[in-house]
């Protein structure tokens, strides 16, 4: 089975979890930048953070046959910090660079007129780069900061089919479902969607212009979560086709846009068939051939 994981955040993550995601398929990555945990409280700071996306950890993951894109911005939490703002000027460096395929994560997290100028200026760079973008909405007020970010959304100009709302749920996704907007799940161990809970909006909304992703970090969440998802689908009676369109074609199609993703991306032919045939690399299965 081949999977690409659209929204994952791997520079938190071990090693060993490029391994078991190899082994389960998970074939590509777009890691979206996003707050460590802890706020910066410099730009430099950012500067390492995105060279790092951009350099080190394409190298990681291609240790172990993962294709790896990033996403930069600066995201919502940290745009409340005025020390902070300027990283504004330094994303069209970024996003000119190879392998970044969007401006992610932005959007909302407490609803601040700061957090609206960055979203409104970011939205505004994704139009100019010919970007897709990334948009988070928030843990708080979720219904009220979808609205929001939708309403800022077609203001902007950007092409709707260009942007994926994240993190929505079953009274957010029929926000989204009508703008034109791609909608994106993030599977979570006990918070965010479960795979039971996902599967159930995907009978509901149909399988296009959606995106499944882990959203794995630093706190308690689970990089195989696309696999476990991909899996719930099968067993509910999706067919093959329609597992292979969510979980590989979609993402394919989505950051396809950008023109930049690695190697032979763009080949939307999956290498191996869903229903196993999958080939053996040092003692363990691994479908990304």
């Amino acid at each position: 089975m081949r999977l690409f994981d659209p929204h994952i955040h791997m520079t938190s993550r071990t090693t060993d979890d490029y391994e078991r995601m190899a082994a389960a398929g998970v074939c590509a990555v777009v890691e979206p930048a996003f707050w460590l945990g802890q706020p910066r409280t410099s730009v430099g700071s950012f500067v390492d953070y995105f060279d790092g996306l951009i350099g080190w950890e394409p190298f990681r993951a291609s240790q172990f046959g993962i294709r790896h894109h990033c996403a930069v911005a600066l995201n919502p939490k940290e745009a409340n910090d005025p020390r902070l703002t300027e990283v504004l000027g330094l994303l069209p460096h970024y996003l000119a660079k190879d392998g970044v395929v969007a401006v992610g994560e932005i959007g909302y997290d407490s609803m601040t007129p700061q957090e609206d100028a960055a979203f409104a200026a970011q939205l505004r760079l994704a139009v100019d780069m010919g970007l897709p973008a990334l948009v988070h909405t928030p843990h708080r007020d979720k219904a009220a900061g979808t609205r929001r970010s939708l309403d800022v959304i077609r203001e902007s100009g950007i092409d709707p089919a260009a942007v994926v709302v994240d993190h929505l749920n079953e009274l957010t996704a029929p926000l989204v479902a009508d703008s034109g907007c791609w909608m994106g799940f993030s599977v979570y161990p006990h918070t965010k969607m479960s795979e039971a809970r996902t599967v159930a909006v995907i009978r509901e909304f149909g399988v296009s212009r959606i995106l499944v992703n882990s959203a794995a970090d630093w706190g308690r969440s689970d990089p195989l979560k696309t696999r476990r998802t991909a899996d719930a689908m099968l067993a509910d009676g999706f067919t093959v086709a329609d597992v292979e369109k969510v979980f590989w074609h979609n993402p394919v199609a989505f950051y396809g846009r950008s023109g930049r993703l690695r190697s032979d991306d763009r080949d939307t032919t999956p290498a191996q068939v869903f229903a196993g045939n999958s080939v053996q690399r040092g003692g363990q299965e691994d479908a990304c051939d």
